[in-house]
């Protein structure tokens, strides 16, 4: 098991609803999360260390230990009960609500999917007030997209099973078509494979029958100036493996109009690949630091490539873990402005563990901080103008200001 460090989105661990995302909230189906990559892409990933492992003392601050986590997991094997069952119960019973266990398939789905391909629906989900589960964001052209899902729209039971006060992990793997599952065989359910879905938008309720799909994730969108000296727009949903050269490969591509970094929404991802993003706009230097149970590291951007034209930075509410962390590290760099409304707050990190039984792990060991050393988690980054339905609008106008094109 590679040493990875990972931003997880938060849920509360049930058996069946141990399906982790650390990349698209919520597997197969998308909901995110973040993760810390040690693939070593260039420049900055290279430094994070690999094999940072929490040391299994008592967690005193509220996070799952890790010794008593596996610990579980034998004890249940060798009693012939599952393992994967006792690690998430002792994770559930220490109140962390950013670590989970995935069982040995669901990690298998995880890896795949962050190499950019899924089976699914093309739905991302959040959890909601007053217990529901609303749909955050829906893939293009995908069953969901086809079948006229929108996001806000609640999503009140997935093959009869009712959504409300279940955990969003559960209900994706309903979606997926894995929740009935023994743990050890748990998996997504085969492309063309049907699920039906009760959904809530306003005062009209309504039944659907969606079939999955396999499906490639598309995190990076770019809108080019119709005019020359014209703002380029890119639009980046999460952090997948590649995602960072990607935008930065936009960003060389633009022409020197100005560049709005639309992160609103972005459900996080790979770390590695949001600090391959943040050297498109700083030249070196530091990204975030962060701790492993008070070992202190720190992220820094490659030097030689990164454009010189003003930069917008779009955020809001769904803005996530490693996106928060590349628009805090721009902001406090004063490498670009800050629009929106203020993100999610998810600046805990998690780092996986293989379990006897091939299941996996994932505990918080830690926190990340920005630039300046603001702590991110369960505040997250506050724009520097605030804006909410005209934010865009309001960039293209600060983007004037600045020198750059609209």
């Amino acid at each position: 098991m590679s040493g990875r460090l990972h931003f997880v989105r938060p849920r509360r661990i049930r058996r069946g609803a141990a399906l982790t995302l650390v990349f698209a909230s919520v597997l197969g189906t998308g909901a995110a999360a973040g993760t810390w990559g040690g693939e070593g892409r260039e420049g900055a990933e290279r430094r994070i260390p690999v094999r940072t492992v929490a040391d299994g003392r008592s967690a005193a601050d509220g996070t799952a230990d890790r010794e008593a986590v596996e610990a579980a997991a034998s004890e249940a094997l060798k009693a012939g009960k599952s393992g994967t069952q006792a690690a998430a119960d002792v994770v559930s019973r220490s109140g962390d609500r950013w670590s989970t266990v995935y069982t040995a398939g669901e990690y298998e789905d995880f890896r795949q999917q962050l190499d950019g391909e899924y089976v699914g629906v093309g739905l991302w989900l959040r959890p909601a007030e007053g217990g529901h589960v609303r749909v955050s964001r829906v893939r293009p052209d995908s069953p969901a997209a086809r079948a006229g899902i929108a996001p806000g729209d609640a999503l009140l039971a997935v093959d009869g099973h009712p959504t409300r006060h279940r955990p969003v992990t559960e209900v994706v793997a309903r979606l997926r078509g894995d929740a009935g599952a023994e743990p050890h065989t748990r998996a997504a359910a085969a492309p063309g494979t049907p699920v039906a879905l009760k959904l809530q938008r306003a005062d009209l309720h309504w039944s659907t029958t969606l079939h999955r799909a396999r499906l490639r994730t598309a995190n990076v969108t770019v809108e080019r100036p119709a005019a020359p000296g014209g703002m380029t727009r890119i639009k980046v949903e999460a952090f997948a493996k590649g995602t960072g050269e990607e935008v930065r490969e936009a960003v060389r591509s633009a022409p020197p109009g100005g560049v709005l970094l639309d992160l609103r929404g972005n459900t996080g991802g790979l770390v590695g690949e949001a600090v391959t993003a943040a050297a498109a706009f700083l030249d070196g230097g530091l990204v975030a630091t962060y701790d492993v149970r008070g070992s202190q590291r720190a992220l820094y951007a490659d030097r030689g490539r990164a454009t010189k034209s003003p930069v917008v930075v779009l955020v809001d509410g769904g803005t996530m873990s490693a996106g928060e962390l590349l628009a805090g590290a721009l902001q406090d760099r004063g490498r670009a402005v800050v629009i929106g409304s203020p993100t999610f707050g998810k600046g805990s990190v998690q780092m996986p563990s293989k379990l006897p039984d091939g299941s996996v792990a994932e505990l918080t060991v830690g926190h990340y901080r920005t630039p300046s050393g603001r702590g991110v988690d369960g505040r997250g980054i506050t724009p520097d103008i605030p804006a909410d339905d005209r934010a865009e609008s309001r960039a293209r106008t600060v983007m004037s200001g600045l020198g750059g094109g609209s």
